[in-house]
């Protein structure tokens, strides 16, 4: 089983976004629900404990996160809530690759994601 964190990082400010809504799905089962913290990061996840192998989503709330930060939006906005959809393996016999880091770079605009450490 494997655990999980993510960051968020706001492209237009240039440092961690404060107040961004983060959900945490498997299927159609919401297994966290939170916001950031001031540095960007979720550390309450963590409270989801050990994650079995499949195919989770996390949701950041984005739009809001602007619109509360003075930012025009359109209406609709171009990303009302970015998905990131990621599957967590089974980790390696010798224990690495059991945590599952998700940061997210947002703009209104795009976004990007990876696999972190």
């Amino acid at each position: 089983m494997s655990t999980l964190s993510t960051h968020v990082l706001d492209l237009v400010a240039g440092g961690p976004a404060e107040g961004v809504a983060v959900t945490l799905w498997r299927g159609e089962t919401v297994l966290f629900a939170g916001a950031t913290n001031g540095d960007g990061r979720c550390p309450e996840i963590a409270a989801v404990g050990q994650l079995e192998p499949g195919i989770y989503r996390l949701e950041f709330a984005v739009a809001a996160y602007f619109r509360d930060r003075g930012v025009a939006l359109s209406d609709p906005p171009f990303l009302g809530v970015v998905p990131i959809a990621f599957g967590i393996a089974e980790p390696a016999e010798d224990g690495k690759g059991g945590h599952y880091h998700v940061p997210l770079q947002v703009s209104p605009f795009g976004y990007s994601t990876y696999r972190g450490s």
